[in-house]
């Protein structure tokens, strides 16, 4: 890059933007020998400013890959197997490690991450950030960032093109860090659906959204997998249904992208088609056009169409939940009521791990009202109508009386 490209930056010495990549160019003399090196950040750059000594960089003291070249050989290697919207949300959660990608994974220490985190945190509890943050978007905590960057190096751990190098480091992220990472609380949001207030919703939804809305409900699925449900897995004469294809949307315009021929899991369920279930089927079975049992014309349904079908139906009906994935959370909790335990929950869900079915059905605070429901009345049965007697209790007041007398 020519440095005539470079403008400098008012208030901050020594550190030049360039024009058309926004990219950093810091420069540092030390005993007369100038030293420049060029960041993705003006963060990064300030860093260097501040900390390089004249002596060789943290990349040419190790003999181990950058968390960059770790990252660059995950998408080559690694992302060919992940569904489409797991590769776009890696990505930008990506961003904010950038600051120091360019470390090698045995300069990654809890201190740095413990740096990384408090920078992070004092930026978006800033005027600035708030300022500049889209409609409601809130920052609560940076556990999506702290996740990935575990997810990456249990990869780079077990991958057999890094295995000889990463043999004897431990992962730097510490419980610590999650607790530093702590912005603001999360906001409370009732997330699993109850019977009433879903079928509440399902009257206010247009018909073929109801069908699509009462399918997700009865088979706890997720809006991807009944969206791309398709009549080829589905078996009217024994009753047998197979959840199986999904549908992929873009990220940003929320419109169909591809079928994946396996849901999240990678795993098919099957799921028995009760009396409710036949009569949505047969409902649908009159606008059969092609393979998918929901559709627009023939067309796969996009994600932003029923987004706004549900929100408006949210909204008209008056219940308190926003969102697609109520109505699986809401099934799930059902199930554990029903059932009686997270058996039913994984048979309902096809959750394989024990800790997602819990988090799915937990107690929430209509449980909680239930149960004291129960055991204040389990009080009252026992007492059998006795009342408390005040009698014997004096008053602090007239005890202060009685002692000054």
């Amino acid at each position: 890059m020519s440095k005539s490209q470079y403008r400098k930056l008012s208030g901050t010495p020594g550190v030049y933007k360039h024009d058309k990549t926004s990219h950093y160019m810091a420069r540092k003399k030390i005993k007369g020998v100038e030293f420049q090196e060029t960041f993705a950040t003006l963060f990064e750059a300030k860093q260097w400013r501040k900390n390089f000594d004249g002596v060789k960089t943290e990349k040419e003291n190790s003999s181990f890959s950058t968390l960059a070249e770790v990252w660059q050989k995950m998408q080559e290697v690694h992302f060919p197997m992940l569904a489409t919207t797991t590769r776009t949300m890696w990505l930008r959660r990506y961003q904010a490690w950038k600051t120091i990608e360019h470390l090698p994974m045995d300069h990654i220490t809890p201190s740095k991450i413990t740096t990384w985190v408090n920078h992070l945190v004092q930026f978006y509890k800033s005027d600035a950030y708030d300022s500049s943050r889209r409609g409601k978007a809130q920052r609560c905590n940076l556990n999506n960032e702290l996740n990935l960057f575990v997810t990456i190096f249990n990869w780079y751990k077990e991958s057999e093109e890094f295995e000889k190098e990463a043999l004897h480091l431990t992962n730097p992220i510490k419980r610590k860090h999650k607790q530093l990472g702590f912005i603001k609380p999360l906001p409370d949001k009732k997330k699993q659906i109850d019977l009433d207030d879903a079928f509440t919703f399902f009257d206010h939804l247009q018909p073929l959204y109801r069908d699509l809305a009462q399918m997700q409900f009865y088979t706890a699925g997720r809006i991807g997998e009944v969206a791309g449900l398709q009549w080829e897995n589905v078996d009217l004469k024994n009753r047998r249904m197979l959840i199986k294809h999904t549908c992929i949307w873009c990220m940003s315009h929320k419109t169909y992208q591809e079928l994946k021929p396996f849901p999240k899991n990678k795993e098919a369920r099957v799921c028995y088609i009760t009396d409710e279930i036949l009569e949505i089927l047969m409902r649908r079975k009159a606008f059969k056009e092609n393979s998918f049992v929901f559709h627009v014309e023939g067309a796969p349904l996009n994600y932003c169409t029923i987004q706004l079908n549900y929100r408006s139906a949210q909204r008209k009906s008056g219940i308190p939940y926003t969102g697609t994935h109520i109505l699986r959370h809401g099934m799930a909790k059902l199930a554990r009521k029903v059932g009686g335990g997270l058996d039913a929950v994984m048979a309902m869900t096809g959750h394989k791990d024990i800790k997602l079915a819990d988090h799915y059905s937990k107690c929430d605070e209509d449980d909680q009202k239930d149960v004291s429901e129960k055991v204040m009345q389990h009080i009252r049965s026992h007492h059998d109508g006795e009342r408390l007697n005040f009698s014997n209790v004096v008053s602090l007041i007239e005890l202060k009386r009685a002692k000054k007398v």
